[in-house]
């Protein structure tokens, strides 16, 4: 989770949260259809042509703790990149990604196993992840499989990786994000 926190900069202690992207959709919309999902944006701007905002994963206050449907914000035309920063912390459950265009989820993924993509393209990257050696020959750690290397001590260098394979494929604005803080 330290690539993501990166393009919040540690703004948001204590918060469960989920960094979206929208591209395609005019200003404010995203924050708009945020709160019409009972998620009211901690912070929210543009950079790099790419409306995005950091909104808390459950809404405690209206007892919501359902996933929150992404692809009726984008339905009308955009494309929406989603990081799910902390799905179960108490867990101890990786990040997710998703990408969702015209309403449809076209590649989604858990941090925890990136080879099992779901969606309408499960290989939207596939060319990214093998080059990242995210997937395929060159992503098994050759050390775990010896015995004595904990695979555990590299987990934040993989995520790194992964999330600026992500980032440089999608162009995602640079961390940090300068945000406009809404609430806490």
């Amino acid at each position: 989770m330290r690539a993501m926190t990166g393009w919040t900069d540690h703004a948001f202690p204590g918060h469960e949260m989920n960094i979206v992207f929208a591209r395609g959709l005019p200003p404010g919309a995203l924050t708009e259809r945020l709160r019409s999902r009972l998620r009211e944006p901690l912070a929210d701007g543009e950079a790099r042509g790419w409306s995005w905002a950091v909104h808390d994963m459950l809404d405690d206050e209206a007892g919501d703790y359902g996933l929150v449907d992404y692809t009726g914000i984008c339905r009308d035309g955009g494309e929406i990149a989603v990081f799910v920063t902390e799905p179960c912390s108490p867990k101890a459950h990786g990040p997710d990604f998703s990408y969702f265009r015209d309403g449809w989820l076209v590649l989604g993924f858990s941090f925890e196993d990136v080879g099992s993509r779901v969606g309408e393209n499960p290989d939207h990257l596939s060319a990214e992840l093998l080059a990242a050696n995210l997937i395929g020959p060159g992503a098994s750690c050759e050390e775990g499989e010896s015995g004595g290397h904990d695979c555990f001590d590299h987990a934040d260098d993989d995520e790194d990786r992964l999330v600026r394979t992500i980032a440089d494929h999608f162009l995602l604005p640079s961390p940090p994000l300068s945000a406009e803080v809404v609430a806490e």
